[in-house]
């Protein structure tokens, strides 16, 4: 078996759409409708199969670009019906599968960070990886002592795939400075840059799980595996078994939705307090469910590091504008740079386009929804909507970009559950400058 290519997303989009153009398309479909298939199976094959295709190309390039098929695998609950609906099942396998590497070059990969002796670590190595992610694969392992171990190894070349990704998205840095004229596009691309760059180093991944797994022992609702072993390239930890969160969206009751939902929510928010550490990376193939009931987390390459917690301002800019207080929100907002100083904004017109994401936090009960957040994505990407230029003027400060990466990926999971629960309740216990004293 030969290793998949590592290109760049521009690459990734002319190969999943060169073989699907619309001549192509078109005549694949009037073929189908002449054997006498129905426009909307034709339509509906044609979706498949260049969902498929997508798939396939976006997992083969092991960088920047399947992190963009794993993002859009957690907004979706937010794009129409109609588009998402063929993609959907293509998209949560992008969560947890990519095609795997041959086994010559895994062990390539283990020799190189572990030495030529490393099969002394293991009683049994199973070259066939259980799961893959977006720079890496997993292997499932006995540790030398008899634990079941999850080995992480990189892809190599995913180092050089990631960095020429991010050159393109560096690129598309004065479109959107263009575009969105309230936007520091050229500090957010850098941060993104360094964030992104951060999780080539799988050391500082052990780091930051040792932290979360430290934080979270025993805890009797969450599930943190013990690292075992951290080089540059591989990581080793124990095993943990588990319900997929992708299969409770899929099939879970309602019951344990919500149950996941409240957990999900808890443990994103409860981080910083708990451990100075936010896990950053939301999508549902890095949680389980394990058979206790417990929420199980993997994968900490995505971390923002806050030692201090997080920042009182959230909380307080939220209550702000719960209180109806528009002013002083506003001023909040302008001294944390979410507005900068060059930028005018009618402050009832900025409150008019916020409040619907307010509801969650104003709500004893809140129930989230496919429909709930699809309604919020056209209201804010519509441009024949009133409010639509608001968005325009907003900045995203670089700081603020982990967390707000957690708290849309977050909103879009769990309306993927479809779930309720008491979320005002968690944003008190753990979000600072929430409550009221």
């Amino acid at each position: 078996m030969s290793d998949p290519p590592r290109n760049s997303v521009n690459r990734a989009f002319k190969l999943a759409t060169l073989p699907l153009s619309a001549a192509g398309r078109a005549t694949l479909g009037l073929g189908r409708r002449l054997s006498g298939q129905s426009a909307e199976s034709v339509g509906l094959d044609v979706q498949q199969r260049t969902a498929e295709h997508v798939f396939r190309v976006l997992g083969e390039l092991k960088g920047g670009a399947m992190k963009f098929g794993q993002t859009l695998s957690v907004i979706e609950a937010g794009m129409p019906e109609e588009i998402v609906a063929p993609y959907r099942a293509t998209l949560t396998k992008l969560q947890e599968a990519a095609p795997p590497m041959a086994p010559g070059t895994v062990h390539r990969v283990l020799a190189d960070d572990l030495g030529p002796d490393w099969r002394d670590g293991f009683r049994e190595f199973d070259d066939q990886p259980a799961a893959a992610a977006s720079i890496g694969q997993v292997h499932k392992a006995v540790w030398h002592d008899g634990r079941q171990v999850a080995v992480k190894i990189q892809y190599p070349g995913a180092g050089d795939a990631l960095r020429s990704d991010l050159r393109q998205v560096a690129r598309l840095g004065r479109s959107i400075g263009a575009l969105a004229p309230g936007m520091d596009a050229r500090a957010l691309v850098e941060e993104l840059h360094d964030r992104m760059v951060e999780e080539l180093d799988y050391r500082m991944e052990a780091d930051a799980q040792s932290g979360f797994a430290l934080a979270y022992r025993d805890d009797p609702e969450f599930a943190v595996p013990d690292l075992i072993d951290g080089h540059e390239h591989v990581l080793i930890s124990e095993w943990l078994d588990g319900r997929p969160l992708s299969q409770v969206i899929a099939d879970g009751t309602q019951a344990e939705r919500n149950h996941a939902g409240r957990l999900y929510v808890r443990f994103l928010f409860s981080g910083p307090e708990r451990a100075g550490l936010l896990h950053a990376d939301p999508h549902p193939g890095n949680y389980r469910i394990t058979d206790d009931g417990r929420l199980g987390v993997l994968d900490y390459g995505a971390v923002a590091r806050l030692p201090e917690g997080l920042p009182a301002s959230i909380g307080q800019l939220m209550r702000r504008a719960l209180d109806g207080d528009v002013d002083a929100m506003v001023d909040g907002l302008r001294a944390e740079g979410f507005i900068q100083p060059h930028i005018e904004i009618d402050p009832e017109a900025l409150y008019e386009y916020l409040a619907p994401f307010l509801e969650p936090a104003r709500a004893e009960q809140f129930h989230f929804s496919r429909p709930w957040m699809r309604e919020q994505f056209a209201r804010i990407n519509d441009p024949r909507r009133p409010g639509y230029s608001i968005g325009l003027k907003l900045n995203l400060p670089p700081a603020y970009m982990l967390i707000h990466r957690v708290w849309i990926g977050g909103i879009g999971v769990l309306s993927q559950l479809d779930c309720q629960a008491p979320f005002r309740a968690e944003l008190e216990r753990w979000l600072p400058g929430f409550a009221h004293p």
